[in-house]
């Protein structure tokens, strides 16, 4: 199981991946309920579940409760052509089961270890720019 967490404050994110062993604390865990950042690495820190996906790559919904796979009716756009259109999209409950591979997380109280140190920094890259031609006189 994968467990992605951010830092609300910088907009940094980091991953690990949580080995079988203590995975099994994380079962029948809902959305919004707040897990130990022991688990990946993060000691003193608390992470809140957001939400995650499960091995076949549908999201968890708050609204949909359980660990079932369901069909729900959610609208596409709120203004523009396809307004007030609704579609029915395949969605996994909001309690984590065996199914589940990835757990989002939010860092919610910190630790004595600054958060710098932990996730990695954004890398931009600069585009090459394309040699200019000799402007004509």
């Amino acid at each position: 199981m994968k467990i992605v967490y951010s830092d609300p404050k910088t907009g940094r994110t980091g991953q690990a991946e949580v080995p079988a062993d203590r995975s099994a604390t994380l079962m029948n865990m809902k959305i919004g309920e707040q897990i130990d950042g022991s688990i990946v690495g993060l000691t003193g820190y608390k992470l809140k579940i957001t939400g995650g996906s499960d091995n076949s790559g549908f999201p968890m919904i708050k609204g949909v409760e359980g660990t079932r796979k369901a069909h729900v009716l959610s609208s596409v756009a709120m203004s523009g052509r396809s307004r007030g259109m609704q579609k029915r999209k395949s969605v996994r409950g909001n309690t984590t089961s065996a199914d589940t591979m990835q757990i989002n997380t939010v860092i919610v109280e910190y630790g004595e270890r600054p958060i710098t140190d932990i996730l990695p920094e954004k890398v931009k890259e600069k585009k090459e720019e394309a040699p200019k031609e000799e402007q004509k006189k």
